[in-house]
């Protein structure tokens, strides 16, 4: 089993900054494939990030490049997300997953379009929220 909990959320404005972590814990030896997505009121859960950390191997949701960035912390077993440029249509709340995989790839590695969805993961963490205002 894999523990995920996530922190640094908040509320902020307009072009504002946050940083999102993500501390994993438990069976981690091979989770090698984890990512965060969000989910609005109403919405479907999207895909912002992934990230293969074996292998560096990085995805990001077309809403979000060149804005946010996702890295790996392997000593602390934490996954984070800076996002700058926030804006409204940003307020979600965000959750991280994490799965592992046999092979060298994670599943959205496979696809044409590059993709991460939410069946690619089998953990999942609590969330936490982020509310941008203008």
């Amino acid at each position: 089993q894999v523990q995920l909990v996530e922190s640094g959320g908040g509320s902020v404005q307009t072009g504002e900054s946050l940083r999102l972590s993500c501390a994993a814990s438990g069976y981690t030896k091979y989770t090698k494939c984890m990512g965060w997505f969000r989910q609005a009121p109403g919405k479907e859960r999207e895909g912002v990030a992934a990230m293969n950390t074996a292998s560096g191997w990085i995805y990001y949701a077309d809403s979000v490049k060149g804005r946010f960035t996702i890295s790996q912390d392997n000593a602390k077993n934490t996954l984070s997300l800076q996002m700058s440029g926030l804006k409204a249509e940003d307020t979600a709340m965000y959750i991280c997953a994490a799965d592992t995989s046999e092979g060298p790839l994670c599943p959205w590695q496979r696809r044409l379009s590059g993709a991460a969805r939410p069946a690619d993961f089998g953990y999942w963490g609590q969330g936490t929220q982020v509310t941008v205002s203008s």
